[in-house]
């Protein structure tokens, strides 16, 4: 190779890298049981144990009851820096009756979730908020060149 074509190949090398390092990610997330075990589901017939055979652990259960288990899968993308995108959403609720039997299987979508927004208010707390020049200047006070360290507590000299 010529040592004039170096510099060049090398700007080329780190451009593909730079340029690669952006591309799109696609990632699975969650427990999707595979089709064959949930066609295997009888309503009416069985039991929590026997769904937990056949679609195992579920990714989360109902908020105030055990009666509603749901097993979560999504696909999200994420391109550079920018935040996570969320392609597609399967979500499997599987409801038992209060005799632990199977009563329902429905299949959702990321069309029939809701946006919950986040409340963005503050707590308030009692005191003030000091600037850098006053927490700098009430510290000046606070330490002392004591044999023990920092701060008086330690303990080699006399009291």
């Amino acid at each position: 190779m010529n040592t004039r074509h170096l510099p060049s190949a090398a700007a080329l090398a780190f451009a593909v890298a730079l340029l690669g390092g952006c591309a799109k990610d696609i990632d699975a997330r969650g427990n999707l049981p595979p089709p064959e075990a949930l066609a295997q589901l009888s309503v009416g017939e069985q039991t929590r144990q026997d769904v937990r055979g056949l679609l195992g652990t579920p990714a989360t259960t109902a908020v105030f009851d055990d009666e509603t288990w749901y097993y979560i899968s999504a696909h999200t993308t994420q391109y550079a820096f920018y935040p996570n995108h969320e392609l597609d959403r399967t979500v499997y609720a599987i409801s038992f009756d209060d005799r632990g039997i199977l009563k329902n299987v429905r299949k959702l979508g990321i069309e029939d979730g809701q946006t919950v927004n986040i409340a963005s208010r503050e707590t308030p707390t009692k005191g003030r908020e000091f600037s850098l020049i006053e927490q700098l200047i009430g510290n000046l006070g606070r330490f002392s060149g004591a044999p023990g360290g920092a701060g008086g507590g330690g303990g080699g000299g006399p009291r």
